[in-house]
């Protein structure tokens, strides 16, 4: 059974959530505070965490930030809207996914399994468990990543990414496929989270988000990893 911790001010919100994710399976956790859930995530362990965005004693921002160093399991963040301002402030800040309220109990059931889903993604065709590329180092199955040996913090997603792009390294990738891989949906033409999660990338594995030379923007293609880039 899955660990969720739901992390949610409004009671009544809360419960309703919390009631439809048991009756799909899940052992969840309620939290109503931003500053209580580092000692709740260290004492429970959550398989993945819903976190609202506006929570007294913490934002749901500044949990998520504080999180990231030491959880790697997957953050869907609820917002009150759907401003690109609140996405991307929430992707960049390590969190997986988000919905915008209110929510919908099956949408948000999809995400949460989307997210649950990502050790069973695409393989690129390689049933290897582990990648390097020069000085970059990545195990599938451990989900570590080494760049001249050291240690590159990852999110789950972020993780997933990178996998993908590896596994089809000197391969360029498009949106709608990578979008579909690794966020498990559909691309509406809108959503900016893989374009966030490579800026990311980029950024944790020392390349360029102007002139990238490792992880490549293909105008009107996708994303290129580039094998000879790593050393």
């Amino acid at each position: 059974m899955k660990k969720i911790l739901l992390v949610e001010d409004d009671r009544q919100l809360s419960d309703l959530i919390k009631d439809f994710l048991v009756s799909e399976g899940f052992h969840v956790k309620q939290e109503f505070r931003g500053d209580t859930v580092s000692k709740t995530v260290e004492n429970f362990s959550p398989d993945l965490i819903v976190l609202d965005v506006m929570l007294p004693g913490k934002d749901g921002f500044t949990v998520c930030r504080d999180l990231r160093p030491a959880f790697n399991n997957p953050i869907l963040m609820l917002t009150a809207k759907s401003t690109d301002f609140d996405q991307v402030l929430g992707l960049e800040i390590g969190a997986d996914d988000y919905v915008a309220k209110p929510v919908e109990p099956r949408v948000l059931l999809a995400r949460v399994n989307a997210l649950l889903r990502r050790g069973q993604l695409p393989k690129g065709g390689s049933e290897k468990a582990e990648i390097t590329c020069g000085g970059l180092h990545v195990n599938r199955n451990s989900r570590q990543v080494t760049l001249a040996g050291e240690n590159i913090e990852l999110t789950s997603q972020e993780f997933d990414l990178l996998w993908l792009l590896a596994t089809r390294a000197g391969e360029v990738q498009n949106r709608d496929y990578i979008y579909k891989a690794v966020v498990g949906r559909e691309y509406d033409g809108m959503d900016r989270s893989v374009d966030v999660r490579i800026s990311r990338l980029r950024k944790k594995l020392h390349d360029s988000n102007e002139t990238p030379f490792r992880i490549k923007t293909i105008w009107g293609q996708g994303y290129l990893f580039v094998p000879d880039a790593w050393e």
